[in-house]
């Protein structure tokens, strides 16, 4: 397929993000492409891979070969080496085949009339009279310049785009974690339940984790954040360290390092002409570091504003800002209430953390609820209260 030199939007980054705005816009009857600089949509895989049940239900009812585990509890490992297990109840969660679910999702939209090309590299944004309006690109041998009149970056952390369109983009060290990721095989783990392990033997100012695949296989990773990264033990160091000691038996048959950023949502994700989504927005829940689900949400507003804006021929800022201002009502706001929750788990020490963990634990099995673990939280913390209660109140 041949690159046009005009559709009504460009998309930069082929991941759940850019493939959820490409499908809207392409659902209400617009042109628009995506270029994704990899070889591959949905590689290299970049994450732990998990997303809730209603994270993902409420866009597509899921394939079979999207889903490599399916999650119906966590077990929470304390710096004291407590464990304590929690059922979620209904709320099943799923682990992803991220390299499947992310190269279907953006059939999808290349199924409502999107184009994709991989192997594209975006190297500038064309800006004329204040306003983006298209992209400069290498693909394969040819130099092009594409236009368009709205231009959606789904290109990740810090995004260039962004960058280069007048937006903020950068991202405190604090707020950046420090990443590991081996996908592991020959491990014994159930394989219903994620392991997460706290504290700053584990993973300072972060979590380690343990994402069940099946077959005997398991993502196991590290995020730490900036600040301890930035002097004395690496991410992968501790990540090697607990490898060693828990499971020495597997073999790591992948491995994926990088920054995963923990921000606040961005307030003004906009320009004239310009929207950004996903990781480029900072839509990623800051507690946990998960940005799947948001990601796509994010990519569904701003494709559904984003075709609003075609059909009023409206491209300003001004306008375009109907797209932050319906991402924080829908989840943004709760997200800048998990920033503050992060912030308040962060400066518990490991005793704080270990007396959560005992009191959670004389709780009987089947009543623990995350909301239980928060109350005792809460009462080491009290400045937790506020936000906590109006997260689980849905406010």
């Amino acid at each position: 397929m041949k690159i046009k030199s005009f559709y009504d939007v460009i998309v930069v980054g082929g991941g759940p993000s850019g493939s959820m705005a490409a499908y809207e816009i392409a659902k209400a009857g617009y042109s628009v492409c995506v270029f994704e600089k990899d070889r591959d949509i949905g590689y290299p895989v970049r994450c732990g891979e998990a997303i809730g049940y209603n994270g993902l239900n409420q866009y597509f009812k899921p394939k079979k070969n999207w889903i490599a585990a399916e999650i119906k509890g966590a077990t929470l490992v304390s710096p004291k080496n407590h464990r304590i297990n929690v059922d979620f109840k209904n709320e099943t969660g799923y682990i992803l085949n991220r390299r499947v679910f992310d190269y279907d999702l953006a059939k999808i939209a290349v199924n409502e009339g999107a184009e994709v090309f991989t192997r594209c590299y975006v190297n500038d944004l064309i800006i004329e009279n204040d306003y983006a309006c298209g992209v400069k690109i290498k693909y394969f041998d040819d130099i092009l310049e594409v236009k368009s009149k709205i231009v959606i970056g789904a290109d990740g952390i810090e995004s260039r785009i962004g960058r280069w369109g007048g937006i903020k983009t950068k991202v405190r060290l604090k707020d950046m974690e420090s990443c590991v990721q081996y996908s592991v095989s020959n491990i014994d783990i159930p394989q219903d339940k994620m392991i997460m392990f706290v504290g700053k033997n584990y993973a300072p100012g972060g979590y380690l984790w343990i994402f069940p695949k099946g077959d005997r296989s398991a993502n196991i990773g590290i995020g730490i954040s900036g600040n301890y990264a930035k002097n004395g033990k690496s991410a992968k160091s501790y990540l090697d360290d607990f490898i060693n000691t828990f499971y020495p038996e597997v073999s790591i048959l992948t491995t994926v390092c990088g920054g995963v950023s923990c921000p606040k949502p961005m307030a003004e994700p906009v320009n004239n002409g310009l929207m950004l989504v996903g990781d480029a927005a900072h839509q990623i829940n800051p507690m946990t570091g998960g940005g799947i689900a948001s990601g796509m949400r994010g990519g569904k507003i701003a494709g559904q504003i984003a075709s609003k804006a075609l059909e009023e021929s409206d491209f300003s800022k001004q306008f375009l800002m109907k797209y932050p201002k319906r991402m924080f009502k829908e989840f943004g706001n709760n997200h800048n209430r998990f920033y503050r929750i992060k912030e308040s788990i962060h400066r518990l020490e490991d005793d704080d953390l270990s007396y959560i963990a005992e009191k959670v634990a004389k709780i009987p099995e089947n009543n623990r609820t995350l909301s239980s673990i928060f109350k005792h939280a809460v009462y080491k913390k009290p400045s937790l209260a506020i936000d906590v209660l109006k997260v689980f109140a849905g406010v």
